[in-house]
């Protein structure tokens, strides 16, 4: 844990308990712990050396993300592929981003089509995947991402609708590493390639439909076996 800068304003546990959340945080995120694995408080103290208060802070706070479950008298673990919540919030975002891409396809001015063409174009050009290979996006990549989504739909000019979809990107990460893995073949920089061209044709129709089904595919991929679709 060395090398972590020090906040002042932050006690020793509240220090300790940022960094094991971090770690944690980007172990879920790797798939280093696959989805339905028990996340053992004792297990994890001893791992980073700290103690079982420092570690359950840090999974409280990731549950709080929708990062981990906190399970009655069984501990936590790492959410499913088949949780209902997945689809849930599948379905909150394919009903409030459309309207708020309409919204900035109508609103939007010259500066908000100039970041619309930078934020893609960053995206563009950052690596997916580290030089070492792996199944899951590099952070960089995922940052990019959510700016080109988020960039997208800031020409709305709502405030508390760029709130709410800051919210469901967050409770959405985690299942977006995991659809990307399940459905390695998704031609995902296309899809995204039509959302950039759609929005600054200033086609409403067009870019609303393929947001629509750009959410569709991510949730999927997640669907369960008993075939519960997102329809």
């Amino acid at each position: 844990m060395a090398g972590t800068p020090r906040n002042p304003a932050l006690s020793g546990k509240q220090m300790l308990s940022e960094q094991v959340y971090a770690h944690l945080k980007n172990a879920i995120m790797r798939g280093d712990h696959a989805p339905g694995d028990a996340l053992k408080p004792q297990d994890l103290a001893g791992e980073r050396g700290v103690s079982l208060a420092v570690t359950r802070e840090a999974l409280v706070r990731l549950v709080g993300e929708g990062l981990a479950d906190r399970l009655p008298n069984r501990g936590f673990a790492v959410p499913s592929f088949s949780d209902q919540r997945w689809q849930e919030i599948a379905e909150a975002r394919r009903t409030i981003e459309p309207a708020m891409l309409r919204m900035s396809v109508e609103r939007g001015d010259v500066d908000w089509e100039s970041r619309v063409r930078a934020a893609h174009h960053r995206l563009v050009r950052t690596p997916a995947y580290g030089p070492e290979g792996g199944e899951y996006y590099t952070g960089a990549w995922a940052e990019a991402h959510r700016v080109f989504h988020r960039t997208l739909l800031e020409g709305c000019g709502n405030r508390a609708l760029l709130e709410t979809f800051d919210r469901l990107w967050t409770a959405s990460e985690l299942a977006r590493r995991w659809s990307a893995h399940r459905d390695p073949d998704r031609d995902g920089a296309e899809e995204h390639r039509r959302l950039e061209e759609a929005a600054l044709a200033r086609d409403a129709d067009t870019a609303a439909a393929v947001l629509v089904r750009h959410l569709t595919l991510t949730a999927a991929a997640l669907a369960d076996d008993q075939g519960r679709t997102t329809d």
